[in-house]
C-alpha cells in the first residue's frame, strides 16, 4: 500500500492512528493488578476521585507509566526512521550505533558510584548516551562528510566495546544491584517522575517536528549522495542534523526506559507496509506505531504474570523477533 502524501492523507492518518493510540491508553489504564471501570478511570483523570485508590493508581501510578511508554515508544521509532534512511540500510536501528550502550553504562557507573550520584542516574545514562554519540559521529565522519559505512562500523565497536565494560563494572556492583540493573537494561517504564516527564514531552515532540521537517530530503537521501547533492540538497548539512536528531531521541528515551529493543527496528518495517516509503506520511505513522506498540508491550508487561512483571524489552522482543523474521523473508523473497 503506497498512500500519498497529501496534507489530507496525512492529516487523517495522523487522526486515525492517534484515536488508536487514545483506545489503547484507555485499556492500558483499565488493566492491572486492580481492573478498574471506564468510570473509575474518568473520575481519576478529572482529579474527583484524587484520594481514593482508583484516584491514586489512576493519577499516580499508570498514567504516568503510559505517557512514558508513548513517549519512549515515538522517540525510538521515529530515530529508527530517520536512522534507515539516513543510512539506507533497513536493518538500521538506534541502537546499533551504540547510543543505548553507552546510556547503559552511563547509569551503571552512577550506581557503582554510588551517593548523590547514584539518584542522578538518569542524567548519568543521558550524558553516557550523549558522549557515545560524539564518539561515533567523530569516527563515522570522512572528508567533512559522514561515511554511512563507516558510521555503522564505528557504531558496532563502540557498542562491542561498552558492552565489555558494562560486564566488568556488574562484577563490582552487590548482588542486589545487579539484579535491578540486568532489569533496567532489558527496558523498564515502572519508575517515572514528573520532571522526567516534563522534559521528555518538549524534546521528544519538538524533535519529532524538526526531523518531520527533513522528510523531503530523506526521501532524496534514499536515491543515494551523490544524486541528492545533485538535485540540491545539502547533504553533509542534512545527515548531520538528522544523525545528530535521532541520537538525541534515543538518547533521553533509552536514559528513562532502558534498553528497548526492536522497536527502533520493527515498527519503521510495519509502517512502510501500511503507507510506502514517503517520509511525510512514514514519519507521523512511525512516531504513533511506535507508542502504540510500547504502551502494548508494556500492558502486557505488567498484567501477563501479574503481580510480578516483566521486563518491557522482552515483551517487545518476543513479539518483535517473529514478525521481523517474517518480514525479512518476505522482503527477501
Amino acid at each position: 500500500m503506497i498512500l500519498p502524501a497529501t496534507r489530507r492523507n496525512v492529516l487523517v492518518l495522523t487522526g486515525i492512528l492517534s484515536g488508536g493510540l487514545l483506545l489503547v491508553a484507555m485499556a492500558a489504564l483499565t488493566l492491572g493488578g486492580v481492573h478498574l471501570s471506564l468510570a473509575e478511570i474518568w473520575l481519576g483523570l478529572r482529579g474527583a476521585a484524587h484520594s481514593s485508590e482508583a484516584g491514586v493508581i489512576v493519577r499516580e501510578i499508570r498514567l504516568p507509566r503510559v505517557l512514558l511508554a508513548m513517549l519512549v515508544g515515538a522517540a525510538l521509532a521515529t530515530a529508527g526512521t530517520a536512522l534507515q534512511a539516513l543510512l539506507r540500510n533497513p536493518l538500521a536501528d538506534p541502537y546499533v550505533l551504540g547510543i543505548s550502550s553507552g546510556a547503559a553504562l552511563g547509569a551503571i557507573v552512577a550506581l557503582w558510584v554510588g551517593g548523590r550520584i547514584a539518584e542522578a542516574s538518569p542524567l548519568m545514562a543521558f550524558a553516557g548516551a550523549l558522549l557515545t554519540t560524539a564518539w561515533v559521529y567523530l569516527l563515522g565522519r570522512r572528508a567533512g562528510r559522514l561515511a554511512s559505512y563507516t558510521l555503522v562500523l564505528a557504531g558496532v565497536i563502540t557498542a562491542s566495546f561498552l558492552s565489555a565494560v558494562i560486564l566488568f563494572v556488574l562484577t563490582m556492583l552487590s548482588t542486589r544491584d545487579v539484579r535491578g540493573v540486568a532489569f533496567w537494561l532489558m527496558g523498564d517504564l515502572s519508575v517515572v517522575t514528573d520532571a522526567q516527564l516534563r522534559i521528555l514531552v518538549p524534546v521528544v515532540g519538538l524533535g519529532i517536528i524538526v526531523l518531520y521537517g527533513f522528510s523531503k530530503d530523506m526521501n532524496v537521501l534514499l536515491l543515494g549522495e551523490e544524486e541528492a547533492a545533485h538535485l540540491g540538497v545539502p547533504v553533509s548539512r542534512v545527515e548531520t542534523v538528522i544523525y545528530l536528531l535521532a541520537s538525541l531521541l534515543t538518547a533521553v528515551a533509552v536514559s528513562v526506559s532502558g534498553a528497548i529493543g526492536y522497536l527502533g527496528l520493527l515498527v519503521p518495517h510495519l509502517a512502510r507496509m501500511l503507507v510506502g516509503n514517503d517520509h511525510r506520511t512514514l514519519l507521523p505513522t512511525a512516531a504513533l506505531g511506535g507508542a502504540i506498540f510500547l504502551v502494548l508491550s508494556d500492558t502486557l508487561a505488567r498484567t501477563v504474570v501479574a503481580p510480578a512483571e516483566l521486563p518491557v524489552g522482552a515483551v517487545t522482543a518476543v513479539a518483535g523477533a517473529p514478525v521481523f523474521i517474517y518480514l525479512l523473508r518476505r522482503t527477501a523473497g
